[in-house]
């Protein structure tokens, strides 16, 4: 069978170029450019937002008070009277910019427990509601109220609930019997829907569902273990499903997935980190999908958040085959992990972020 994949140039990049991927994030998040390009994606605000303090937060690096402010009241125009948060003033909500900005709104260190709107930001109550009226019978969750149904959507709306304290809203039982519904026994993995095809980014969002409803028992994480493995190309890169190229934002999905169910060394850690490398762009910074491509918040933050799991997570070389790599091309792991903050697995923030906020998840035990 042939393999689709990409070469990495000998020369590709072997260190993190910290200072111009700060730099490539703050111009991004002091961006007010209002062309027709940027009117474009406007959909993609909220997320963007997300993606760039998040990756700010990791790099260590501190947020601007004015930019700080900005944003906060970019949320505010962006919620809506049901309770929902759209990606831009003017647009519709949905789930997905809803968890963009309480997430945004809980690395702020914003009081969402207060009782006054203006220190709060949003009416969590009626944030709540809006998440629970997007509940079908079924346990499974629209995205916003014209019916799409994704698994994508049922790991936004647990998760909201969990930085909200709010898990108790809804059924998760029901909520949880949805997503096994979703589980392909064949590969171990999870699909969009039922009987839909096995995907590392929709298998994130369900075992993200599972550990914070702490039910990752009912999975074969030996099974599941293996098809993610198997994501590895000879590049070192991770595609999201079979007979795909690799793409960057798989460094995320695979890597959280394996940290969740205690197998991230089944992987060969250097040659991933090679290919995250190379995916830097070393004059203006940020990461792209693949080496040589253009860079964007997105990808920017799914390499710093790879780089993270694999300096912080637990690692044994020694049950892999990282050691047959040569010794001058091993990147410094431990360098990493002074630079570069831990990330929680399952909420794709500051792992400490998470820990202060008292929220729990469950992971399976390293094997």
């Amino acid at each position: 069978m042939l393999i689709r994949d990409v070469e990495l140039k000998p020369d590709s990049p072997k260190e993190f170029f910290l200072d111009k991927h700060v730099q490539f994030l703050n111009n991004y998040a002091k961006n007010k450019d209002n062309s027709y390009e940027q009117i474009m994606v406007e959909y993609l605000k909220m997320n963007g937002i997300y993606w760039t303090i998040t990756a700010l937060k990791l790099a260590d690096s501190s947020i601007e008070n004015d930019v700080r402010q900005e944003i906060i009241e970019l949320i505010r125009s962006c919620k809506h009277s049901n309770g929902g948060i759209s990606a831009a003033p003017r647009h519709d909500p949905h789930i997905l910019y809803t968890l963009s900005a309480i997430q945004i709104l809980v690395s702020f260190g914003v009081n969402l427990e207060s009782s006054d709107p203006e220190e709060s930001i949003i009416d969590v109550n009626k944030t709540v509601e809006f998440v629970v009226s997007l509940q079908n019978e079924d346990g499974s969750f629209n995205g916003d109220h014209w019916g799409e149904v994704d698994v994508r959507f049922t790991f936004c709306s647990i998760a909201s609930l969990a930085l909200l304290k709010r898990l108790d809203a809804i059924d998760l039982d029901r909520t949880i019997d949805f997503v096994m519904k979703c589980y392909n026994q064949i590969d171990g993995a999870f699909g969009c829907r039922p009987n839909s095809e096995s995907h590392s980014g929709l298998t994130y969002c369900c075992l993200g569902s599972l550990s914070i409803a702490g039910q990752l028992h009912r999975i074969d994480a030996d099974r599941l273990g293996w098809w993610l493995a198997e994501r590895q190309l000879p590049s070192g890169g991770l595609n999201g499903r079979p007979e795909k190229l690799p793409d960057l934002c798989y460094s995320w999905w695979v890597l959280s997935s394996l940290a969740i169910i205690g197998r991230l060394h089944w992987i060969n850690k250097q040659k991933l980190l090679c290919f995250i490398m190379a995916c830097q762009d070393n004059e203006t910074g940020g990461f792209s999908d693949r080496p040589g491509n253009m860079v964007d918040p997105f990808h920017t933050l799914f390499g710093i958040t790879g780089l993270s799991l694999l300096s912080h997570e637990y690692f044994d070389d020694s049950t892999s085959d990282n050691k047959q790599n040569d010794q001058e091309d091993l990147i410094d792991i431990e360098k990493l992990s002074k630079i570069i903050q831990k990330v929680n697995p399952v909420f794709c923030m500051l792992d400490q972020t998470i820990k202060d906020r008292g929220i729990l998840i469950q992971r399976l035990s390293i094997i």
